[in-house]
């Protein structure tokens, strides 16, 4: 009878130990991200770190996507196949994992990438199980270009980018919450998420203003209080009002001494030609005593000497003096 108690309490024990066991691998299991049997792995936003060494398979996929339904028993069997060509395969809930669809930028469910050593590359073949297999086997994916640098999922604008997903599931999943669990209606929801944000956006813009007055601060002449600075402005209208009325008083003086100007040119026009009609009459008085006296000087001509030369006639002309324009 002791040796079968024992014998009991033996194997009692050793079922604990077995239990203990299989509870440890499962909470293994679970921490890795791997499916019973080791076959498909579930990366999150946790360990999607394991992607960036060795060769990889990534699924992006959501449960409510019909296309990602049927892909999933393919999947599950090229996971199973995989292995023999050391290649991993894995799938990414996205709604479950937001981040990761901003991160590698997703935009169609489901999508596929091959990573390798750090190297992306989005699968766009067909979605049958020996496709999947021959483009691994034969490593078709190095007639694809990679990602870009900046389209990189681990740089640090994807990062930002990631948050950014995050961000918006979180208040989706909160509208959600409130319209569900408290009752509000959609418009009551809408209008608290708008001033929200306005409060956020000023509250932003107030501490990027601090920051920048921190980091570039103004000069001692530039800072002037609220009643300096209205003293000034003051003072700048008198000054501009003072211009104002010298600038007209000016041009009132300067309409008078053009309309001076205007009454003074009629009397110069009228003493110019007063003067020239006398200079006319004097020409002409001029004329009739030469005609006078060159009969006279016909009459008696003088004797040439030798070697002189004969005097000529030199007409004077009066030359008119020119008129002022008006």
């Amino acid at each position: 009878m002791h040796c079968k108690s024992h014998f009991v309490a033996a194997s009692c024990a050793a079922l604990l130990l077995l239990a203990a066991a299989a509870q440890s691998v499962d909470a293994a299991t679970a921490q890795s991200g791997l499916q019973p049997g080791g076959k498909l792995i579930e990366l999150d936003e946790d360990n999607w770190h394991l992607m960036l060494q060795g060769e990889w398979m990534i699924e992006f996929f959501a449960p409510w996507c019909p296309a990602c339904k049927n892909l999933a028993p393919t999947w599950e069997r090229f996971a199973g196949v995989a292995k023999d060509v050391k290649v991993q395969v894995a799938k990414i809930d996205v709604t479950t994992s937001p981040s990761l669809s901003g991160r590698f930028f997703v935009t169609a469910l489901p999508t596929i990438y091959h990573v390798k050593d750090g190297e992306f590359r989005q699968y766009r073949g067909a979605r049958d199980g020996d496709a999947l297999l021959y483009f691994v086997k034969k490593q078709q994916w190095q007639s694809i270009e990679p990602l870009s640098a900046w389209k990189k999922p681990d740089t640090i604008h994807m990062s930002v980018l990631s948050y950014f997903f995050k961000l918006s599931h979180t208040l989706k999943d909160f509208n959600g919450r409130l319209q569900e669990e408290y009752g509000l209606p959609t418009w009551g929801s809408y209008a608290l998420f708008a001033i929200a944000t306005i409060f956020v956006g000023a509250a932003l813009g107030l501490l990027l203003v601090c920051l920048v007055d921190f980091v570039y601060p103004p000069k001692k002449s530039q800072r002037q209080s609220f009643s300096e600075s209205q003293d000034n402005l003051a003072e700048g209208v008198e000054d501009l009002a003072t211009e104002e009325i010298e600038d007209d008083g000016e041009a009132e003086e300067n309409e008078d001494e053009q309309r001076e100007s205007e009454e003074e040119e009629p009397e110069d026009d009228d003493d110019e030609e007063e003067e020239d009609s006398e200079e006319q009459a004097g020409d002409l008085a001029s004329q009739e005593k030469e005609a006078d006296s060159e009969p006279e000087k016909a009459e008696k001509p003088e004797p040439k000497q030798a070697g002189d030369a004969a005097p000529e006639k030199t007409e004077q002309v009066r030359k008119r003096k020119p008129r002022k324009g008006d």
